[in-house]
């Protein structure tokens, strides 16, 4: 989330240290902070906000309240600090069919408002966040979901029939294959119809049943505000957090409203919000506050939690005193009764994340400092059970490792299969894999031209990973391995079956049973699932050795090119002194050396090299590949050996 050091000064107040402090007191007590940018004459610090704080800090002010218990001090400007109050009942009623997914809904009214450009204190302030201003109304609804947190929705007013003297408004579940008209991004012209799946949640003009907006998503085309408003409706509501991430993400619709909501703010905040924006819309656009409705149907109060001073000190491993733990604990905002071996600890009513001890204990560690914890080498304790599938794994993988096959990982996804997924992540990403033999396949059919490169005489892959299949109506996965070899750059031979049924054979040793493979062109499948039921139960075992360690060198992306050369020697001449004679010829590009093979006739021996080039800037062309074996062939003139 992006954060703007001037709005946070606004909270704080003149006292607000450098933006470096500040990143810093994140950084080590509450998030990591990806990137600090200037944008105009703010500063810009990009927060990377976790699922247990969203509720309370995917806003500025949650972020200011966060760095001012940090520092020990109180907001300057606080604007959850005071309860609003309103004097006047708008005439507008809500008739909510799910109050369990819709416990709380506000709407407020304002008449005589003018909708026109924004002051440009607010098109900078919503510029260093990347928002682009729309008009006055919009960006002000905008501004005060980034202050605090609530998402907001204005409709014209005008646009609604009163029905005996009232607005009417609906909340119900939407049916299948009912459309609603949503507004376009970024305030673009046109509708965006959205063809719905069944319940998710609309908000509705109850007068007519017509679909006004998606709730907790996006507002719809339907009494959608324009240069000719007058009056305004303005929505604040809370909905149900799993129902608006299941309607955002089922549809894609991911926007900054609906991320709030799938992250349950609090259902205090909407009249906060409600009257942060009645005040910036009659500041900026003009207009009377005409009234206000708020219907309450499920509250929820934050727990009141038991929590144990020697619980904080064993689960954090320091040695806080109580009054230590009591003065951290209000400087969260904590409301805090003492007992005799802890305290009574109620959240604040913003932070719905604080339910059971630990979310408590995590308080007063990260504020206390995590880096005032030393760390405890844990006791060495003996292994009472083996894990049969890591167990088995590691057998199977240690054995085809030492005969020079290489694990892959592949995805779990493929373009098409048996199982499609609801959302697809990309084009050929829509279908969950049934089986790994046609990952391993294309896996070899890429890195198979590739041998002379990496210095090998054919390719050997294996995969152990997880596939899919459909199971009655549900769908059920089972862990399988896949074992493929190439031996030939272009493609699959029938002498790849007989090095993979070597490799197979190897495995069906070290596991001591002869299980079902599923085999095409030189690929074979087993359900390592099923085969963990004839085995064994698991016992200490010496791993089969792995390869030595190798340090990471960073591969070229470029292709590599080969080049062949033979010539006679006189016998008994030393290989090793003929490659260095080679490597010192051919040039910097000269990543392989390959011996390939020695025959002597008539008193004379041949021996045969491959050089394999490679440019980590360029594509090699031949003609400079050329050059490079023109020097090689002269350095073996040179040597008194004979090309061939």
């Amino acid at each position: 989330m992006l954060v703007s050091y001037q709005w946070i000064k606004e909270y704080i107040g003149p006292t607000t240290p450098p933006v470096e402090t500040l990143v810093e007191l994140l950084t080590f007590h509450a998030f990591e902070v990806e990137e600090v940018t200037v944008v105009g004459e703010d500063t810009v610090i990009d927060v990377k906000i976790l699922p247990d704080r969203s509720s309370d800090c995917l806003c500025q002010r949650g972020i200011a309240r966060e760095l001012a218990t940090l520092l020990n001090t109180t907001l300057a400007h606080d604007p959850l600090a005071r309860v609003p109050s309103f004097t006047t009942t708008a005439d507008i009623v809500v008739r909510n069919e799910n109050p369990e997914l819709v416990p709380r809904f506000t709407a407020s009214l304002i008449t005589g408002i003018t909708v026109g450009p924004s002051p440009q204190w607010l098109v900078d302030r919503l510029a260093s966040l990347g928002q682009r201003s729309i008009n006055n109304i919009v960006d002000a609804t905008n501004y005060v979901m980034y202050a605090i947190g609530q998402p907001i929705h204005a409709y014209d007013a005008d646009a609604f029939p009163k029905v005996e003297g009232t607005w009417q408004f609906g909340v119900r579940q939407a049916k299948t294959g009912e459309t609603v008209a949503l507004l376009a991004e970024g305030g673009k012209e046109g509708d965006r119809i959205v063809t719905l799946k069944g319940g998710e949640l609309l908000i509705i003009d109850d007068s007519s049943g017509t679909p006004i907006g998606l709730a907790g998503v996006k507002g719809g085309r339907f009494a959608g505000v324009h240069a000719g408003t007058k009056n305004i409706i303005i929505e604040a509501a809370h909905f149900d957090p799993v129902r608006t991430r299941k309607t955002a993400r089922g549809l894609g619709i991911v926007i900054d409203a609906s991320k709030r909501f799938e992250n349950e703010p609090s259902r205090q905040l909407p009249p906060y919000a409600q009257a942060e924006i009645i005040a910036l819309i009659t500041d900026i656009a003009g207009g009377t506050p005409a009234g206000y409705m708020d219907s309450f149907p499920i509250p929820k109060v934050n727990p009141q939690v038991h929590v144990r001073t020697d619980h904080v000190n064993a689960l954090l491993g320091l040695s806080l005193s109580g009054t230590q733990m009591l003065e951290i604990l209000r400087r969260v905002g904590i409301e805090v009764v003492e007992e005799a071996d802890g305290f009574l600890c109620t959240g604040p009513w913003e932070r719905t994340d604080l339910n059971i001890p630990q979310d408590f204990i995590e308080e007063i560690g990260r504020v206390y400092g995590y880096h005032h914890i030393t760390s405890v080498v844990p006791d060495t304790m003996p292994l009472k059970e083996y894990n049969a599938r890591h167990y088995y794994s590691e057998i199977i993988r240690g054995v085809l490792i030492a005969h020079g096959a290489t694990e892959v990982i592949t995805s779990s996804f493929r373009s098409s299969d048996e199982i499609t997924l609801q959302s697809a992540l990309a084009s050929d990403k829509g279908c969950l894999r049934s089986s790994l033999i046609k990952n391993i396949s294309e896996a070899l059919d890429k890195n198979a031209p590739h041998t002379d490169l990496v210095g090998t005489t054919d390719t050997r892959l294996f995969e152990i990973g997880t596939v899919f299949y459909k199971h009655d109506a549900s769908v059920s996965e089972f862990v399988s391995v896949c074992i493929g070899v190439r031996q030939k750059p272009s493609g699959y031979t029938p002498k790849d079956d007989v090095l993979l049924d070597s490799l197979i054979l190897l495995v069906e040793q070290a596991l001591g049973v002869t299980p079902t493979w599923k085999k095409d062109k030189g690929v074979a499948e087993c359900n390592l699932t099923d085969l963990l039921t004839l085995l064994p139960a698991p016992s200490a075992y010496t791993p089969v050795p792995l390869a030595p360690e190798v340090s990471y060198q960073a591969f070229s992306m470029y292709p590599s090119v080969s080049r062949d050369i033979a010539m006679w020697v006189g016998e008994g001449t030393d290989v090793g002194a003929v490659e260095a004679i080679l490597k010192n010829a051919a040039g910097p590009l000269l990543v392989r050396l390959t011996h390939l093979d020695t025959f002597t006739k008539e008193g004379r021996t041949s021996l045969a090299f491959r050089l394999v080039f490679q440019s980590n800037e360029t594509t090699l062309e031949g003609g400079e590949v050329d050059t490079y074996m023109n020097a090689v062939y002269e350095a073996v003139a040179a040597a008194g050996f004979e090309a061939r």
